[in-house]
């Protein structure tokens, strides 16, 4: 059932990266470790109590997987392999993570009303009532204002008792990441969630700082199992694109028991194979990130059919002006000159930008605009401690600025200055499928991501993230299970994908492994008149010279009236031959599985993935259904989730573990100085690897002097192509390991 080594989860906190922590620790010589065993773990616990006093049971694992978490000193747990049900160990892992700079605003007592708010989304009756949805998390503030009257309760894993509060500065770094996603889904004050009224559960499983690990994470899925959410979220992952990785298996698991399981799909965007576990479990919704509809300032010359963008200034007032303006040239202005009412436009010069913004607003200014003087965008920025800038002031490109002052020079020249609706889009951030091995499409499906507003400890912010954008997905679920109790999880998740709206740009629609089905449509899910279950076609690797395959999709008629479907013809590519039924009509309430065979020439179609869309119609309604087929060979990381660790009891040996997701000639781990990128030595080398996980194990003699080391990971393809990755490995000191 569970037959992978257990890896660690780490949060996604919008735009974070993660540093992995050693398991051993100069003041702490006791080590976790989780153990895999036939048989009633209750009984081994029984067992552990009974006859190794000294070693503690912190978790106890009968749903996810048979097993236990046990804590104490390197000999003491050496002694509970004598106990004869025990299967395996696992190796514990910590991450922590490191906040990068993002575009969240500070914490505010008050909401930001000029932000749309979550609920936005839901236009319906709805509201979630009696649906329990269960966050795994960071905590949540339980006692703030908006989430007070739906928390429902939970259990802290990383404590062990009945109190999920977030971490307070007292007890570390504190977090607000679960309370912002809380607010997401069921806000209920000042902001309101896309289901308002569902109860909301949490589930601590990182700590300070946000920081956790698999006991943890592990435990509250079967924490959540136990208390029966309807729906839960995780707005956590790992970077491993991989469709087997242990975390992903308990995902499905708890898939498999009854539980919608909604899962943000990583932030490493935009470029493709970035989806990380365990939003590669193909049972989970994992969810892209889109940008929300904004308003961007804009200079608009209708006569010269010209726009112009205005990059606002750091530290200066929010640019609101909407209508026309008067420009002046800021440097080439006459004794006594006012600038009353007017903008000025000013060219980059050695001073700083805040003396010119100050200069500005002394002659009368309304607003300046600051040109480049090099090509290329400027980001200004007015912040001194010396005073205030409280004028709007933007900047732009150096050829619009040279077109400005050659308008300004003619004489008495205006300008517009708009507010535009920004693209609506999926984030840069947002990671990419496919999933490797199993060439899945992921994300699902998207939903907004960017700049959220949302509850946090002490007030509100605004955040970014796929983090943010599962919460919207979770709290749809709430919704629609509420709007159709007799719906199965199966109904749920195709009304929601089934109505989702394809992102296109310039005419042309995104790929599904960018957006899934697109954005999601809660109100047009609530009312869908048909149900596509599984939408995604996933047709596989060709191989032979030859190939066909088949996707089964089943197509339910919710309305009133026997509906008639047919497929549009398919867009024509060299190499493929579609082999779609005919139109086909479902009576009212009845379903049918409809069967759709996709014929390949390995030789007429070109190497690599290849992606579309085919359009079920019934009537004035279109459905898109997306594929996606890989011919012989595909651009994704050959190998994952390298890990190198010293085994459990042992103190001596070292373990190493990855993935392979295509097989390769040879694989070689080579060693180098982190500062200087000396070559240090080879740390491993092996040869002819099939696809899958591999392990094996290192002596202390062929590992080497201890410490840190850039470690470069060189895969030989069978075609003779080399590629290569990098990875921090850290050799422990084995004669100051405590024992």
């Amino acid at each position: 059932m569970w037959k992978k080594v257990l890896y660690s989860l780490v949060i996604c906190l919008f735009l974070m990266q993660l540093q992995t922590i050693t398991v051993y620790h100069a003041d702490n010589p006791k080590q976790t470790l989780i153990i895999e065993v036939e048989g009633d773990p209750h009984e081994v616990k029984e067992e552990i109590e009974a006859y190794h006093p000294f070693v503690e049971v912190v978790a106890v694992y009968d749903i996810v997987f048979d097993g236990l978490a046990v804590e104490g000193k390197g000999e003491q747990l050496a002694e509970l392999g004598s106990i004869e049900q025990v299967k395996t160990f696992h190796q514990v892992q910590t991450y922590e993570t490191l906040p990068q700079q993002t575009n969240s605003a500070d914490v505010t007592e008050e909401m930001d009303f000029s932000a749309p708010e979550p609920q936005d989304l839901n236009t319906t009756p709805f509201t979630g009532d009696g649906v329990k949805v269960g966050v795994i998390d960071t905590g949540i503030d339980y006692n703030h204002n908006d989430l007070q009257k739906n928390y429902q309760g939970g259990y802290d894993l990383v404590d062990f008792d009945d109190d999920p509060m977030e971490t307070t500065p007292e007890e570390g770094q504190p977090t607000a990441h679960g309370t912002h996603v809380a607010g997401i889904i069921a806000g209920n004050g000042e902001i309101n969630g896309v289901a308002p009224d569902a109860e909301i559960y949490s589930y601590r499983a990182l700590g300070p700082g946000g920081s956790g690990s698999s006991v943890q994470v592990l435990a509250a899925i079967e924490k959540a199992i136990e208390d029966e959410m309807d729906i839960i979220n995780l707005s956590l992952g790992n970077d491993v694109n991989v469709p087997d990785y242990p975390t992903s298996m308990a995902v499905n698991r708890a898939s498999e028991l009854g539980m919608i399981v909604v899962i943000a799909n990583g932030n490493s965007g935009p470029d493709a194979w970035t989806v990380g576990s365990p939003a590669t479990a193909d049972k989970s919704v994992s969810v892209g990130a889109s940008t929300t509809p904004q308003k961007e300032p804009v200079l608009a010359d209708t006569f010269e059919e010209k726009e112009i963008p205005l990059i606002e200034a750091i530290g200066a007032e929010p640019w609101e002006l909407d209508r026309s303006y008067e420009l002046a040239d800021m440097d080439n202005l006459e004794q006594g000159e006012s600038l009353q009412g007017k903008i000025a436009v000013a060219k980059r010069k050695e001073i700083p930008f805040f003396e010119l913004a100050l200069q500005a607003e002394s002659l009368g200014a309304e607003a300046l605009i600051i040109y480049n003087s090099e090509p290329g965008p400027l980001q200004a920025s007015v912040e001194n401690n010396r005073q205030p800038v409280t004028i709007p002031v933007a900047s732009i490109q150096q050829e619009e600025g040279e077109w400005l002052q050659t308008q300004i020079n003619q004489g008495n020249y205006f300008i517009d200055s708009i507010q535009k609706e920004s693209l609506l889009t999926i984030a840069p951030f947002s990671s990419r499928g496919p999933v490797t091995v199993q060439w899945a499409i992921k994300p699902d499906i998207s939903a907004p991501g960017a700049a959220i507003w949302s509850t946090v400890p002490g007030g509100y912010q605004a955040m970014d993230g796929t983090s943010m954008a599962a919460p919207h997905v979770a709290g749809a679920f709430a919704v629609l299970k509420e709007a159709h109790p007799d719906w199965t999880n199966t109904q749920l998740i195709g009304a929601l994908k089934t109505t989702a709206q394809p992102f296109e740009e310039q005419e042309v629609r995104l790929n599904a492994t960018t957006q899934g089905m697109g954005l999601m449509q809660l109100d047009a899910a609530v009312d869908t008149p048909a149900i596509i279950s599984d939408p995604q076609l996933e047709f596989g690797k060709l191989n032979q010279y030859q190939e066909s395959f088949t996707e089964t999709v089943t197509i339910e008629n919710k309305t009133e009236k026997e509906q008639t479907y047919y497929f549009e013809t398919p867009e024509r590519k060299d190499g493929l031959v579609w082999s779609i039924p005919q139109s086909f009509t479902i009576e009212p309430g009845e379903q049918e599985e409809v069967t759709i065979e996709l014929s390949m020439n390995r030789e007429r179609l070109e190497e690599g993935v290849h992606e579309g869309w085919l359009t079920l119609k019934e009537d004035e309604r279109s459905y898109a259904l997306p594929y996606i087929i890989v011919n012989q060979e595909a651009d994704q990381p050959k190998t994952a989730g390298f890990e190198f660790y010293l085994e459990p009891f042992e103190n001596a040996d070292y373990k190493y573990q990855f993935f392979v997701t295509e097989p390769v000639k040879s694989l070689d781990v080579s060693l180098y100085h982190p500062e200087t990128l000396l070559f240090e030595r080879k740390l491993l080398e092996e040869a002819e690897l099939e696809e899958g996980r591999h392990e094996g194990v290192i002596s202390k003699e062929e590992a080497g002097a201890p410490g840190y080391y850039l470690a470069l990971i060189t895969a030989e393809l069978e075609d003779g192509e080399f590629e290569q990755v990098e990875t921090m490995v850290f050799i422990e000191d084995v004669q100051n390991v405590p024992q």
